[in-house]
């Protein structure tokens, strides 16, 4: 393939394409309308000598549920909590040379050195239920500031994140054999971050995820039973309840769940019904790069203490526009108070079942008091 095209992917950003040393892909994403950076042709080559690691990845299935599980032993070697100044997510200088060689960037994608999903194929395999773990796992840097984060970003630079996330979306479906893009943040120690540079991830599985499966199963049954859409009528019932509403936007709403598991836990809607995060028009890209970093404050601001949390894109199955799924985000801590975190113990992870410590009124009316804080 060419390893050095330019594309324009939305009105305001183009997507250069490059070629790391192992020959992984990497891609920046500049905006016109973000010009804090200046991108020039990102001509910098990666310097580093690096041999392809191993990365035989197997799914599993587990016969009991019927659900995937992958195996990923190669992961133990990946990069655990370095130094400030040896974050491989950091632009590289003449000291320290990082998997992005530019020495600036506004918004990196780049296919992970530790996947959990690779696009090997592992032949003759001959034990049931057993395959290779076919797939694709990216990194996606938010910002090249190691000691930024998501929710101080500038609107212009969320747009760009955003037409990358989309993007993304659109080229992984491409992919013959994925079945689901999965788009995720973590960030916290407590949830299991290992490099603190402020990114996120894409996961292209071969497989629609459990989660999403079972939300699918569940819409379709309620549309059958009474001919309307599930996922209309919660927003429906929580506009007109008003009482766990967090965002009330003219594209956008958000709300704390009615039987939310986590002690702070949002989701957040398009008004119109879309399935992909791909399908954003211009005004829903513009009112969520103001909408979302203010929501990330305004969970930071309810216990005056940066939150540990996980943020996730859910949506339609590659191919599918329909109303059994519905594109929402999906935000959750798991601190409940100040040096308190909410953990899985019997219950949830033996049981399934959840007990939050929280109402998930009483988190709305933190979380809305929060943004007024932030705002006056």
């Amino acid at each position: 393939m060419n390893t050095r095209r330019n594309e324009r992917v939305s009105p305001h950003t183009t997507r250069k394409v490059r070629k790391l040393a192992d020959g992984r892909e990497i891609m920046y994403y500049d905006s016109d309308l973000d010009s804090s950076i200046d991108s020039d042709d990102r001509n910098a080559s990666d310097r580093r000598v690096l041999v392809d690691a191993p990365a035989h990845t197997e799914l599993r299935r587990d016969p009991l549920l019927d659900e995937w599980v992958v195996v990923a032993g190669h992961r133990q070697a990946r990069t655990f909590h370095p130094p400030t100044n040896e974050c491989p997510l950091c632009p590289s200088t003449a000291e320290q040379l990082t998997e992005i060689p530019e020495s600036g960037y506004e918004v990196v994608v780049f296919e992970n050195r530790f996947p959990s999903l690779t696009m090997h194929e592992i032949k003759d395999l001959d034990v049931p239920d057993i395959f290779p773990g076919f797939g694709r796992c990216e990194v996606v840097c938010f910002t090249s500031d190691h000691n930024s984060s998501l929710a101080n970003v500038s609107p212009a630079r969320m747009r760009t994140i955003l037409s990358a996330w989309m993007d993304r979306d659109r080229s992984l479906s491409e992919i013959e054999g994925v079945e689901y893009v999965f788009i995720f943040e973590n960030r916290g120690v407590e949830v299991g971050v290992t490099l603190s540079h402020p990114h996120g991830q894409i996961y292209a599985y071969p497989f629609i995820p459990p989660r999403d499966k079972q939300m699918r199963a569940v819409a379709t049954d309620y549309t059958h039973e009474t001919g309307r859409s599930l996922y209309q009528d919660v927003i429906d019932n929580e506009i007109d309840s008003q009482e766990r509403i967090v965002f009330d936007g003219e594209h956008w709403v958000g709300f704390v769940p009615q039987a939310a598991r986590w002690p702070f836990e949002i989701q957040l809607f398009t008004r119109r019904h879309i399935s992909h995060v791909s399908d954003l028009n211009e005004a829903e890209q513009e009112e969520f790069a103001h909408a979302y970093p203010l929501l990330l404050k305004s969970l930071d601001a309810v216990l005056d203490v940066e939150m540990p949390y996980i943020a996730a894109w859910h949506q339609a199955p590659v191919g599918c526009s329909d109303q059994e799924s519905r594109l929402f985000l999906e935000i959750f801590t798991l601190r409940r108070a100040q040096g308190k975190l909410k953990y899985l113990a019997g219950s949830e992870s033996a049981a399934w079942v959840w007990v939050n410590d929280i109402a998930p009124e009483h988190a709305a009316n933190e979380i809305r008091a929060a943004a007024k804080r932030i705002s006056s």
